[in-house]
Order: C-alpha cells, then structure tokens, then sequence
C-alpha cells in the first residue's frame, strides 16, 4: 500500500531507470511505450497525476484516466504484461495512479499505436528514457530467459574487438563491423554471442547500441 509521502519522495528523486510520471492518460499510446520499456528492462513505476515539474497535483478524474491507461495496456500491448494499480485520494475531487509493473518473464513485449494490430516495437528503460529496442537488443533479451552456457571462440575478431575496447569506452556494431572487417551480420552475433558470455554489457541507445566490457572483466 502506497501513501502520499511515500509518493513525493519518490517523485522527489525524479524520473529514472524506475519511475516515469504522467500528468493524464490522454495520449495512451505513448504512455504504454513506457510500461512495455519498463517490462523489458528491470520494472518500474508510472504515476499519473504528476505535473512536469514534480508537483503532485493530481487528475478530478482519475478512475477515468485508469480506464483509458488499462484499455490501451490490453489493446496495444503484446504479449500482456503484469501490473498493479492503486488509487491514492488526495482530496474529495483528485487522485493519483500508481501503476506497478515488473521485470516481465515473456519479455520481449511489443507496443502498437492501433488496437488489434500485429505490428508493434520494443522498447527499453535507458536512464529516464524508453527508447526501441534494437535487433541486437531484442534478441539479447529473448535469449537471456533461456540462459544456457555460450561458447565463443578467442579468434581475429575477438582479439581486434578487445583490443579496440582497452583503448575505447565502447563500441559499435558498424564499428566493429568496420574495425574487424566483417560484414554486418557477422558484427552483430559476434557481440550478441559475447554479451550473452558476460564478456561485454550492452548499453542501448536511440542511434547505436553500445557496447562495453563487464565490469568483471
């Protein structure tokens, strides 16, 4: 159970990995794209009723704004996600919404903007951002709920790639492609098939994906 000073510490420390805050739902299908990040990633928290600005003013009708959040989270979401809402009265007339989501089993989900449709994108938590989650992200994810021993061979490219990274913070697909002279798909599963082996941690990006090594290497 939630309760008011609860909240505005939360809402105190401002949006993060963890917390993203909403005025209303009246543009649902973005909204969900947060709840979907959240779901890929580690969880996380959507308040609605949150100014811009971090003041806790809540919505006159908030059951309403639920209503129009949880339609669009049935409607545009795939597969459905788990989550939990409460209701805090602030006064007789307003309210806020705190919808819980956690680390999803079935990730990765997809948000769509039209009710029904097949088509949709992933996104992830980066910091106070939901951003889509690339080609290489997607499968990193879908293949980390199946966690399996990875072989990898130390070869040309491995060594070029570890080279490049005691040198630089990071690195990326084409990058890589063009440092170790292979061709795109190459790049790819030769990063994927390492992050999976713990070697390297990627950090998504809107542009490119990063990738580093682990803090353990």
């Amino acid at each position: 159970m939630w309760n008011l000073r609860q909240i505005k510490e939360l809402v105190r420390k401002g949006e993060g990995q963890h917390l993203e805050f909403k005025k209303k739902a009246n543009h649902p299908e973005k909204i969900v794209r947060e709840l979907v990040a959240f779901a890929n990633t580690t969880g996380g928290i959507l308040l609605l009723g949150i100014d811009d600005d971090g003041t806790v003013s809540g919505s006159r009708d908030m059951d309403g704004e639920v209503y129009v959040l949880e339609e669009a989270i049935q409607d545009l979401i795939r597969p459905k996600i788990q989550y939990s809402i409460e209701v805090i009265k602030l006064n007789e007339k307003k309210g806020i919404a705190v919808f819980e989501i956690g680390e999803s089993k079935k990730k990765p989900h997809f948000a769509s903007t039209e009710k029904n449709s097949k088509a949709g994108k992933a996104y992830v938590r980066a910091a106070d951002q939901s951003i889509q989650a690339s080609r290489e992200v997607r499968e990193i994810i879908r293949r980390r709920l199946r966690p399996k021993d990875i072989q990898f061979s130390y070869g040309e490219k491995e060594k070029v790639l570890l080279e490049y990274l005691d040198i630089h913070d990071y690195i990326t697909v084409n990058k890589f492609k063009s440092e170790a002279k292979v061709n795109r798909y190459i790049a790819s599963k030769t990063l994927i098939r390492l992050t999976l082996a713990n070697v390297l941690d990627v950090v998504p990006k809107e542009v490119e994906d990063r990738f580093i090594l682990t803090r353990t290497m």
